[in-house]
């Protein structure tokens, strides 16, 4: 009987749908016939109670040990790291799928209704039938260093918030001079904050001796600042994140999306659809490697321009290309250096890549 069992149940598969308070766990099984049935399903505290009682509970009603077992979760803001550590820690294999991408998925499968049961079941299903990439937490030290450059964004996002009140009740009909003075205590408050985190995060980064020569080496591209790296360290994970620089573009939301069927022919662009923090990082940085003529970019950029004609256009593929030169640096351990082969051949390849704009 057991030996029935084993063959005709393929693998286990548990969705975890998560919230600040407590999750939702659903245990399904894929059999044979490619049909996906509910063991079980249970909400539990997102506290460490809760997990150590989510794994007596996955012994509880994982029968077959043999069969084997993955765990998707969704990536609820920050609440989702602590229950995926615990049960990475504990020897699982984990999935993390953003929240669009499972939106998708339980539309697709047909799934109308919404509520906490119906996603974890939904994520369930999906790990049951797909094979999805495994989830492992952020080294300490780029956490750290993650930390500290969303907190510096945070930073400058509020002093331009802050400028921007204090222009406006400065050209005001009514100028406030009490609300002046707090608004600019305000700003040099914030602005002292912000030295203290570029601080930080230039000692961060020096501090292991490996990172700081890395870092070294990005940094004396010139218009690419400490900043703009350790942003990109900190949420690439130090790179580790990717195995080669296809799925680090994607990730950046730098990947070309198409919008062609038949005989129509629609317009070409990056999807937008990864981390936005990376692509604010390397605004500006794309404009500077331009402007001094740093090695290859300026020739790349006029001939993206020629091609549209749309200065924008031909910025966020100097930003595209710009992430690939960075990543290729880093993995390899090189100085930026204008004849090697391979950092040239990142600029020879656009003739084989589509045109792309903003993404609205």
């Amino acid at each position: 009987m057991y030996a029935l069992l084993f063959i005709a149940m393929l693998k286990y598969s548990l969705g975890i749908d998560i919230s600040k308070k407590e999750f939702y766990a659903c245990l399904s099984v894929i059999e044979f016939n490619q049909l996906v049935k509910v063991r079980a399903s249970r909400k539990f505290a997102n506290d460490v109670k809760g997990f150590k009682d989510l794994l007596h509970w996955i012994n509880k009603h994982r029968k077959e040990s043999n069969i084997p077992f993955s765990i998707v979760i969704e990536a609820t803001g920050v609440y989702y790291e602590a229950c995926a550590l615990f049960l990475f820690k504990s020897g699982y294999e984990v999935s993390v799928v953003l929240p669009n991408k499972a939106k998708q998925y339980l539309k697709a499968v047909g799934l109308k209704t919404k509520n906490d049961k119906i996603d974890a079941n939904g994520l369930a299903r999906m790990g049951a039938e797909q094979c999805l990439e495994k989830w492992e937490p952020l080294d300490d030290f780029f956490f750290t260093l993650r930390a500290f450059t969303r907190n510096h964004q945070s930073l400058q996002e509020l002093k331009t918030s802050l400028n921007n009140q204090l222009h406006a009740d400065m050209h005001s009909i009514y100028s406030n001079k009490l609300v002046m003075k707090q608004l600019k205590k305000l700003i040099v408050a914030v602005e002292k904050q912000i030295k203290e985190t570029e601080i930080a995060i230039e000692q961060h980064l020096y501090s292991q001796t490996e990172v700081a020569e890395k870092v070294k080496s990005l940094t004396a591209i010139k218009g690419v600042g400490t900043i703009t790296v350790a942003t990109i360290l900190g949420e690439t994970n130090g790179f580790n994140l990717f195995k080669n620089a296809p799925q680090l573009v994607s990730y950046a939301g730098y990947d070309v999306v198409e919008n062609q069927s038949g005989r129509r022919a629609g317009k070409t662009r990056i999807s937008k659809k990864g981390n936005s923090r990376i692509r604010r990082a390397l605004h500006l940085p794309a404009f500077n490697v331009v402007r001094y003529e740093v090695g290859a970019f300026k020739p790349f950029f006029e001939r993206t321009l020629a091609k549209h004609n749309q200065k924008m256009k031909a910025y966020v593929a100097i930003q595209r290309k710009l992430l690939m030169l960075l990543y290729t640096l880093w993995k390899k351990n090189e100085k930026y250096n204008p004849g090697q082969p391979v950092q040239e051949k990142i600029f020879r390849n656009e003739e084989t890549e589509p045109s792309f704009a903003l993404a609205r």
